[in-house]
């Protein structure tokens, strides 16, 4: 579990190409999988310093198996991983440059806003544009024509490590190309 900092989770792919499949705040899990896993089928990479907690696999399983409330919790964190891969894939397969930039950005905004950690729209922000660009299916140098448009629009602005949301109402009208 992450408990502090920042981290993703990726894939590597055989040409040297990586694809992030999501980003770790504090209080995530690798992915639920690895209570069940031994091996882990990506890599994780830490994106600042953080700070994790490991748990045994076995001492876990039997704790589900001893607390029905946890079985709960744990399904309802499944269910959670799944809804949001399956709308990255269709942001992926079916979304505009800007609609999965903005898609990704709105995603992380809801994540960071659940940490209390936003303050007058700005949010801590450590992603560089090849991060975007690795979870996206972008390159890095769309990724600058994109975020350029957006702050020329007064959507967006990245820098310091911050981002500073300038007009929310555009930026959600743009990531609801997956309806959510």
């Amino acid at each position: 579990m992450l408990c502090g900092g920042w981290g993703f989770r990726f894939l590597q792919l055989a040409d040297g190409r990586r694809q992030i499949l999501s980003f770790l705040l504090p209080g995530d899990l690798f992915s639920v999988a690895s209570v069940f896993e031994e091996r882990f089928h990506f890599s994780v990479k830490a994106l600042t310093a953080v700070q994790i907690s490991t748990m045994r696999r076995s001492e876990v399983q039997l704790r589900l198996t001893e607390n029905p409330t946890l079985i709960s919790a744990l399904a309802k964190t499944c269910a959670a991983e799944a809804q949001s891969s399956d709308y990255i894939i269709a942001a992926l397969g079916q979304c505009s440059a800007e609609e999965r930039i903005a898609f990704l950005l709105v995603q992380l905004m809801k994540r960071i806003a659940a940490r209390n950690v936003i303050r007058e729209h700005t949010y801590p922000f450590p992603l560089r544009q090849q991060h975007i660009a690795d979870a996206v299916g972008l390159t890095s140098v769309h990724v600058s024509r994109v975020l350029g448009a957006f702050r020329d629009r007064g959507i967006v602005e990245m820098s310091n490590g911050t981002l500073r949301v300038t007009d929310l109402n555009e930026l959600k009208h743009l990531a609801h190309c997956t309806g959510q």
